[in-house]
């Protein structure tokens, strides 16, 4: 059992080498000191309760005590399920930008002003739905795996987006044009944002148009709302869209 449950929870470069196996380090003479083994003794312990928990509560806290592994290197990478898979696969380029969107709204948040506060504290949600997202993209769905506890995106999620849209939009006026991307710091960042969020949208829905491939539902809307709210906020955020630049067409004609 011990050894399953590590082998289960073997960690990936790519999420930060999480419980990987210590004595496959490629020189394991350190495991013989009796700290090493106190060390080793009492990861495994934590390890296997975090599995337990895992097999009776559903998904848990992710464990790091290691954070290169070597297992990439030769650029093949783990999914949930376990299967190694090449970096550049279609699915890991879904939820690496799911990623990069998560990381240009952290960037972001730091430009916020005081008068922005409730949309740090959307954002802060956000950011942790982005990690649910990601764990929904890696563990595709299919038969050997149906059933089973895994944590996903659920429609609560999307439905809280909408509500938190529609609450920042009372503040703005109809828009006449399109808007330039500008403004604040935060409200530019926010922009980046949405773009990335727009494509890591594209890559799943051409994942889930792949033959053999699935992405459910409520994670392809959370994606479509998430690029719509990001541009409500940009807007929010510039001044209650005082400051925002319009689009003339044609003007430089």
């Amino acid at each position: 059992m011990l050894m399953l449950a590590l082998m289960r929870l073997r960690g990936d470069d790519d999420f930060g080498g999480q419980l990987m196996n210590e004595s496959e380090h490629e020189d394991a003479d350190w495991i013989h000191s009796p700290r090493s083994r106190h060390q080793v003794a009492l990861s495994l312990a934590v390890t296997l309760m975090w599995a337990a928990a895992r097999s009776t509560l559903g998904p848990k806290m992710v464990v790091l005590n290691k954070i290169y592994t070597r297992t990439g290197d030769a650029g093949t990478t783990g999914l949930g399920t376990g299967e190694r898979v090449l970096k550049s696969a279609l699915r890991i380029a879904a939820y690496g930008t799911v990623d990069e969107t998560n990381a240009a709204i952290g960037v972001a948040r730091i430009d916020l002003g005081a008068a922005s506060a409730p949309v740090g504290d959307m954002l802060a949600r956000i950011q942790n739905d982005l990690f649910d997202l990601g764990a929904d993209l890696c563990v595709p769905e299919k038969p050997s795996n149906a059933g089973k506890p895994r944590l996903r995106i659920v429609a609560g999620q999307t439905d809280r987006l909408e509500r938190e849209i529609d609450q920042l939009n009372e503040h703005l006026a109809p828009l006449t044009s399109f808007v330039l991307p500008g403004g604040t710091r935060a409200a530019a960042q926010l922009h980046v944002a949405r773009t990335v969020c727009r494509r890591a949208e594209r890559l799943m829905c051409e994942l889930a148009a792949t033959p053999g491939e699935t992405v459910s539902d409520d994670a392809l809307k959370f994606a479509n709302r998430l690029s719509d709210f990001l541009f409500v906020a940009s807007r929010y955020v510039n001044d209650l869209g005082q400051g925002d630049a319009l689009w003339v067409p044609g003007q430089n004609r």
